[in-house]
């Protein structure tokens, strides 16, 4: 033991643990630079800036610098189909001739979506969902209804369609919306043969008034009266009256009319 520790004191100890780590230290600096020379490290062809360009631009220009490249493709609205989106490696990356630069384009065809149900909601409503499925909103004009900016019908390429079509995403639609008046005229009801309280429920569903009732002949029992005549009343020459007109009708004891019209 003795003679080991002596030796560890020796001058010839230290000099031959200099020289080791200085060939540790040499082994290391050699390894680095000769990878980075092997690999080509911090040198390379810049890749072009491809990102606004077309898919043929970009796949020409990839081509002549001697690259490769590998194509996916997203929907993007409101950019042209065929544009270069993404790109990776980035714009002026230093990489190998050869490389795989990969590639994300605005797809050609828009993606089908189903027609959200629009009918019966308001303008507002409407706006929120079209934009929530990627729809746009073309012309909108106006119907007679009693609701306003009420969606009645959805065109498309000058067609009505219903909720559950299927159009390309990004397309735009025409609304026809309620303009809140409803209609200035209604049809008349026809009145002859009907009870007392039929008549009545037909006037109000039509958007009319009940007028004057006249009682003809003897009247026993005044829950038991049909209809024998209306003004107005519905003719070849006559078919719509204003909203609102007051009907007045004539009732009897309840026999009906044999050869009226039932309604």
């Amino acid at each position: 033991m003795s003679k080991f520790g002596a030796y560890l004191k020796t001058k010839s100890f230290r000099n031959n643990i200099i020289m080791a780590i200085i060939t540790v230290i040499a082994i290391v600096l050699i390894a680095f630079y000769s990878l980075g020379y092997y690999t080509n490290h911090g040198t390379g062809i810049p890749v072009p800036k491809l990102k606004g360009q077309s898919v043929d631009q970009a796949t020409n220009l990839l081509k002549q610098q001697g690259f490769d490249y590998k194509i996916d493709s997203v929907y993007v609205q409101d950019i042209a189909p065929g544009t270069i989106v993404e790109q990776d490696p980035d714009a002026g990356t230093n990489v190998k001739e050869g490389r795989v630069i990969y590639l994300t384009m605005v797809t050609l065809l828009a993606p089908n979506i189903s027609l959200p149900d629009l009918e019966q909601s308001s303008y507002r409503e409407a706006v929120a969902t079209l934009s929530n499925y990627g729809l746009k909103i073309g012309d909108t004009t106006y119907k007679s209804d009693i609701a306003r900016d009420r969606i009645l019908e959805v065109h498309f390429a000058g067609k009505v369609i219903k909720a559950g079509t299927k159009i390309p995403k990004g397309s735009r639609i025409d609304l026809v919306l309620g303009d809140g008046e409803g209609a200035s005229e209604v049809e008349i009801p026809e009145l002859i043969n009907l009870d007392l309280d039929a008549a009545r429920f037909a006037i109000k569903g039509s958007g009319l008034t009940i007028g004057a009732i006249t009682y003809q002949g003897s009247i026993t029992d005044s829950t038991n009266v049909v209809v024998v005549s209306q003004y107005p009343m519905k003719t070849d020459s006559l078919s719509k009256t204003s909203i609102g007109t007051r009907i007045n009708v004539t009732v009897t004891q309840g026999t009906k009319t044999p050869d009226a019209p039932a309604n």
